[in-house]
This record gives C-alpha cells, sequence and structure tokens, in this order.
C-alpha cells in the first residue's frame, strides 16, 4: 500500500545527495590540509636517512638498531653526540647543556631518527629534547597529582575505590620533557625491589574491592622479563583482581622493546590490557605499527593516553589525524589529558578552551571510535574528571532541549520516570 505524503524516489534521492554535499563540506577544511600533517609512514625515507645516520656515529648494525638492549645502551644523553644527528644552534646547545643540569634526559636512537634534524619547532624534539624555558617555570609542583599523599603501601598510589596503581620502575626509554613524574628520574635507574613489589601484592590481596591493577613507572615494560612474568603471575592468582593493565610509552619510543618473546609471555596474564601514549602522527612509524600489531595478535587491546601539548598537538587537525592514524595501527583512542602542572613545563600547558574546541571539532566529525574523552586531572590526586562541550543546554522533567554537532538546536522529549 502507498504510503501517504511520501515523496518519489527521484526527489529522496536528491535531497540525500545535498544533504551528502553538506556533510563532505563540514569537513573540506581537515581534507585541505590532512595530506600535509606529518605522519612517521609518510617521512621513513628521512627517518631511515636518520637511521642509518645514527647506527654510523653509534657504530651499530640493524640487527644492533632492532635490540632492545642496545637500544638503552645507547640512549643519547651528551649534547656532543646530539650535534652530530641534529643541526642544532649555539643557543639550543647553552640550553641543553645548562638545563641537563637540573633536569635529566635520554633519547633512545630510535626516537632520535624521528626528528627533523633543521627544525626546533619539529614536535618529536620538542617532546626529548631539554628547553631553556624548564628552567623558568618555578610556578609548578613537583607532584601535582599528590602521588606521595596517596600511597598507603609501598610502590602504590591509590585514588578511586576499586583500582589502583603499583609503580615498579623510574626507568623509560626515553624521558619526555613534559613527564608528570619527573621527580622520580634521578640519576640511577632503579627498580622496585621484590621487597616493595610484595608489600603492594599484599596490600590488593588484604582489599578485595580492588579489581583493576595498573603497573607502570616509569614504563612498565622496563622492567625485567622474569619480574614482570613473576608480578602478573602473582596478581593472576588474586581472585577478586579482574584485569591488568600496563602503562608504556615503548610503542613510541623504542618498538623494539616489543618482542616476540615478550608477547609470548603477555598473552599469558589474560585479561591483559596496554595504554600508550602517541602525541602525535610522527610517532606513528612502520616500526611502531608493527609492534602494536605484535601485542594485537597476542589478544591484548590497546589503548592511548595523549597529552595536549602546546605547539604539538593542540590543534583540531592535527589531534584528528593522531586519531585516525592510531585506528589504523590498531591502538584506541582513549584520553586526551590536559597537561598537569608540574614544575618545568608550563611552556606545554594549553586552555580548557582549546581542549573543548578539539573535542567540538571531532564530535559528528568523525568516527566515535576516533573521539577519546578529555580528562583534567584534579590536584592532589581527586581524580580524573571529564571536560565535555556542552550538548545538554536543558532538561525538564517533560523535555530536553539539546545541541547537536552541527549546533542545532532540538527539542527532545523526556520521559518521566
Amino acid at each position: 500500500m502507498k504510503e501517504k505524503n511520501r515523496l518519489p524516489v527521484e526527489e529522496r534521492r536528491k535531497l540525500a545527495q545535498q544533504r551528502a554535499t553538506q556533510l563532505r563540506s563540514r569537513i573540506a577544511d581537515y581534507l585541505a590540509v590532512s595530506n600535509q600533517i606529518p605522519t612517521g609512514t609518510k617521512l621513513r625515507s628521512r627517518i631511515n636517512g636518520q637511521k642509518q645516520k645514527i647506527l654510523q656515529l653509534l657504530g651499530g648494525s640493524e640487527q644492533d638498531w632492532q635490540n632492545w638492549k642496545w637500544q638503552m645502551r645507547n640512549r643519547i644523553s651528551k649534547v656532543e653526540t646530539l650535534t652530530e644527528i641534529l643541526n642544532l644552534s649555539q643557543e639550543e646547545i647553552d640550553q641543553i647543556s645548562k638545563t641537563g643540569e637540573r633536569f635529566r634526559w635520554a633519547i633512545s636512537p630510535y626516537y632520535a631518527s624521528l626528528m627533523d634534524p633543521d627544525d626546533r619547532k619539529c614536535p618529536v624534539r620538542q617532546q626529548a629534547i631539554p628547553s631553556g624555558l624548564e628552567l623558568v617555570d618555578v610556578e609548578g609542583n613537583m607532584d601535582p597529582m599528590g602521588e606521595e599523599l596517596t600511597s598507603p603501601a609501598p610502590a602504590i598510589t591509590r585514588r578511586y575505590p576499586d583500582r589502583l596503581i603499583i609503580n615498579v620502575t623510574n626507568q623509560c626509554a626515553m624521558y619526555c620533557r613534559h613527564c608528570q613524574r619527573r621527580r622520580n628520574i634521578g640519576e640511577i635507574d632503579r627498580n622496585a625491589c621484590r621487597q616493595d613489589l610484595q608489600g603492594a601484592l599484599d596490600y590488593i590481596r588484604d582489599n578485595s574491592e580492588i579489581r583493576d591493577v595498573l603497573v607502570t613507572g616509569g614504563d612498565a615494560l622496563m622492567l625485567d622479563y622474569k619480574t614482570l612474568d613473576w608480578l602478573l603471575g602473582e596478581l593472576d592468582e588474586i581472585s577478586h583482581v579482574e584485569i591488568k593493565r600496563l602503562g608504556t610509552r615503548t610503542l613510541v619510543t623504542m618498538p623494539q622493546r616489543i618482542t616476540p618473546e615478550i608477547c609470548e609471555m603477555l598473552e599469558r596474564h589474560h585479561p591483559l590490557y596496554i595504554n600508550t601514549q602517541f602525541n602525535h602522527p610522527l610517532e606513528i612509524t612502520d616500526e611502531a605499527m608493527a609492534a602494536c600489531a605484535r601485542l594485537a595478535k597476542a589478544g591484548i587491546p590497546l589503548g592511548n593516553q595523549a597529552v595536549l601539548l602546546a605547539g604539538i598537538n593542540d590543534t583540531p587537525h592535527i589531534m584528528k589525524k593522531l586519531n585516525h592514524e592510531l585506528l589504523r595501527a590498531r591502538v584506541r583512542p582513549y584520553y586526551i589529558f590536559h597537561a598537569k602542572e608540574v614544575q618545568g613545563t608550563a611552556h606545554f600547558g594549553t586552555s580548557i578552551e582549546t581542549g573543548i574546541d578539539i573535542m567540538n571539532s571531532l564530535r559528528g566529525q568523525t568516527s566515535g571510535l576516533a573521539i577519546p574523552s578529555y580528562i583534567i586531572n584534579a590536584p592532589q590526586g581527586y581524580g580524573k574528571t571529564p571536560i565535555l562541550p556542552e550538548y545538554l543546554l536543558w532538561l525538564s522533567p517533560h523535555k530536553a532541549v539539546i545541541r547537536t554537532w552541527e549546533d542545532r538546536i532540538i527539542e527532545y522529549p523526556n520521559q518521566d520516570d
């Protein structure tokens, strides 16, 4: 039976095509610049050239490059070595030397290969190389999350009712300039001792509400193979621990750490999740994607916790490109963290409005899988607070007024309970 007032097929198709044209116009600005945003896979030729330069400088081979222990042994921590890799100005050399006296720095050869040798504003360089601006900021807090006041047992940080952190090491493959735990980075790399780890496990056993344990540091994958296997195995045996998570940036800074052997070991400890921190599309290289693929093959879900950083990823287009590249690498964009007020990192700070604008530009303009949550960590350990653009404008028992992603204001019925 023919429906009354239904438009002919041709008219409906015409309206649909008009709408499609309108929708495409919504992302025309992104489409115009998307291919110009540098990614690690697009710049593989330049990155490989830098890799060969670094190997020659360090006397390494291709086999060495793929060995994560060689990468760790050969971390770059002297400005003289860095000047052989990058074209640094005298001002940069002086700043690196002076800042390095107060704040430790070290860069894996792999991560150094991603750097533009000529551009001091390269997003990879800015995250890895000390800046004189780190010495200017004296207002920040060395422990903005109050972690020292939320540690009820050795190596434990607890901020939520049903989950906690075990801090297993102060080591990282590369010391990020925006690090929230830079206070823990001394001149000596050290892992938590077995006694402290045992104390953390005892605390978890005694608190049956803990169902989710995050192992981090530093970087969880800097823990030696046997200790990490033992720790995860102990957590497996605690009946109320439902899931385990690892926090690691080695996927970004030293993907060689993701060996077949460690994947095989991690696969024995499901359910296990890994969260990492890619901050710019340039960090998503062929090698990083291969490391992600190895973990995905081992059945480990991957999430990304980007940090919103001024001059690195604080524009809607770059953040969208980052999230698209992450999905290609089988990593789910999970959080965008507003940068914490850590002493020496104020130059990375952005306004909250910048984060809201980014979130507003993502919703409706890309797939939901590519939209993380924008989070501000409340000071002194009071936890993650989601920050959202305003979509609910008014609410009564019978009606809501909502704003759509296209800024359409629409009334929607609200059903009484």
